[in-house]
């Protein structure tokens, strides 16, 4: 469980880190089950779909970009998204009753994994409100500045959803426009294999190139407390693969 302090300085921040929410043996039980499903992935890409999941400049391509809908699909991260700590915490944050809405993969494979631009999550899933998603980002790895971890404008919640846009190359990659980001401080946000860096919905955050010999492998699950909905978002969501998680932790 989360402590009043800990509550106060998500709410203050609108984003909080806490260690070792699960343990080394369930991290090495995802990090298995990824591996056998990055092969997988990657052996069922279209030329045009390899140039999508697989970072420029990647020459041995045997990791991808990124993968959606692990707990859908994947019994570990299903495991992970229901385990009662990570629940609790989520529940303490959103209120009772929760559903993964989406969820990912990040691979950031090493010396090439791309940045990600500053975006707010509510952008993307438009719930109809705001205090009632919140992103669960689980290091598979330790994340650091070098491999790139995840950077947040700290008390950015309180502020509103803004527009976003993207490159013409890139329609799914939205962000927020450069010009709204002059003077804003994007603090950095380390995580150790096993900690998991919670955010609110509408906090900025970001997250650079992995320039490291290592990959940056995390997960994130979006849960949205059960009596909020997803009313305007910016791009389409399959909500048959939306995992309600139980009173009894299983998803």
């Amino acid at each position: 469980m989360l402590s009043d302090d800990q509550l106060r300085k998500y709410k203050q921040n609108g984003h909080l880190t806490v260690p070792a929410v699960f343990d080394q043996h369930m991290i090495g039980v995802a990090l298995a089950d990824l591996e056998a499903w990055s092969r997988d992935f990657l052996a069922r890409l279209s030329d045009d779909e390899r140039e999508w999941y697989l970072e420029r400049g990647d020459a041995t391509g045997t990791l991808p970009r990124k993968m959606d809908q692990p707990v859908y699909h994947r019994p570990a991260f299903q495991q992970m998204a229901a385990s009662s700590p990570l629940v609790a915490m989520v529940e303490q944050l959103i209120g009772p009753g929760v559903t993964v809405v989406f969820s990912q993969v990040f691979c950031k494979p090493p010396r090439v994994g791309g940045p990600k631009p500053v975006h707010q999550d509510n952008f993307y899933f438009g719930p109809d409100d705001p205090e009632s998603a919140v992103t669960a980002w689980i290091a598979l790895d330790d994340a650091t500045v070098e491999n790139g971890c995840l950077c947040y404008a700290g008390g950015s919640h309180r502020g509103p959803i803004l527009p976003h846009v993207a490159p013409p190359e890139e329609p799914f990659n939205l962000q927020i426009p450069m010009e709204k980001l002059q003077g804003v401080a994007m603090t950095p946000a380390l995580v150790s294999s096993g900690g998991v860096s919670f955010h609110h919905g509408t906090t900025w955050h970001q997250s650079a190139s992995n320039t490291s010999s290592r990959p940056r492998r995390a997960a994130a699950f979006h849960y949205l407390q059960n009596e909020a909905s997803l009313v305007e978002p910016a791009l389409e969501y399959d909500m048959s693969m939306a995992v309600k998680i139980t009173p009894d932790g299983q998803s």
